[in-house]
């Protein structure tokens, strides 16, 4: 099935239903209001959310509604937990090569992970603000999963069976301002400003033989300024699946019911798949001609992130966003 969240009813929105081809929805207050109510009981939630998902695809709903994708917030308009890993390591040694550092071989066996803000996502459709683009405004086009409760040192076996939804992701990024924070020895933080989700979460049956229980074997489709920046395979080149990303959150805490873990930048060896982020490019210009040519993010620009079935049928919906000032 696939869920979304209106931008109605408050802070963390209304929970709909979506058909399978995004043209309609339907609300369900009377199983859950929110996404997030709806995790914390889903071994009731889900079996009636499902059967209103059957009704909605083959058109036998009473209450649908047409769906559109610019009412939507985030899947999750505020999570209990947002952590981000790097499991396309291909994506770290081409940017640490780059600058000409070597890459630690632990990072071949032990995840990268940093754990971003939650308190407040944007939508899909909602603008990329940015006090000054001189901060070097970049996206990062991610997969990620949303859990259940997930125990302290929890096998990635169990962790599997953990993972509830999945979703596609802007972690915008400015460039610009990392140096700065990562020479202080302790991690991200004004680098990374609200994430963006795409507009539908959908549970890992839905997917089919796209999903193998740790990976999502189908293209991402990245556009910026309006042509085609990267197509990079998903399920190809990702060292660490999802299990073992929850599992090494969970090493030493547990996850509560609506944690959100997300992919890393996706990247592919094969450098004619494009990227999802504009700093691979510029590395890979820097490499090649000994320096970067591709600029970052100017306020205006657009832009896209969206995956299609086998079908051709758009997934999640599209995380469409323009870079726009911040007000005051």
């Amino acid at each position: 099935m696939k869920l979304a969240t209106l931008k109605t009813g408050g802070r963390d929105g209304s929970l709909v239903v979506v058909s399978r081809d995004l043209t309609r929805c339907q609300a369900v207050p009377d199983i859950a209001r929110t996404l997030q109510a709806a995790l914390d009981d889903w071994d009731r939630c889900a079996p009636q959310l499902a059967e209103v998902s059957l009704a909605l695809n083959n058109s036998h709903a009473r209450h649908a509604q047409p769906f559109d994708a610019a009412a939507c917030h985030s899947p999750l308009p505020r999570a209990y937990q947002w952590a981000d890993g790097s499991a396309y390591v291909n994506h770290v040694e081409l940017v640490r090569k780059a600058r000409g550092a070597e890459m630690p071989p632990e990072f071949w066996s032990d995840p990268l992970m940093y754990q971003g803000g939650s308190d407040r996502f944007i939508g899909p459709r909602d603008p990329i603000t940015v006090r000054d683009t001189a901060w070097g405004v970049d996206l990062e086009g991610e997969v990620a999963v949303i859990t259940g409760d997930v125990s302290m040192g929890a096998t990635p076996e169990e962790c599997a069976s953990a993972i509830r939804l999945l979703m596609l992701v802007n972690d915008v990024t400015l460039r610009n301002l990392i140096p700065a924070e990562l020479a202080k020895g302790f991690g991200f933080f004004q680098s990374k400003p609200a994430t963006a989700f795409s507009p539908v979460a959908v549970t890992p049956d839905e997917l089919g033989e796209a999903w193998d229980g740790a990976r999502l074997h189908r293209p991402l489709e990245v556009t910026v300024r309006g042509e085609h920046f990267g197509r990079p395979e998903c399920g190809v080149d990702m060292v660490f699946g999802f299990p073992q990303l929850i599992a090494h959150v969970a090493k030493t805490r547990e996850l509560e019911a609506g944690s959100i873990v997300g992919s890393g930048t996706i990247s592919n060896v094969d450098r004619s798949r494009g990227s999802a982020c504009i700093v691979e490019r510029r590395m890979l210009e820097t490499l090649a001609d000994g320096k970067p040519l591709t600029p970052y993010l100017s306020y205006g620009e657009r832009v896209t992130i969206e995956m299609h079935g086998a079908d051709g049928q758009s997934i999640f919906g599209a995380i469409d966003q323009i870079v726009s000032p911040a007000l005051p």
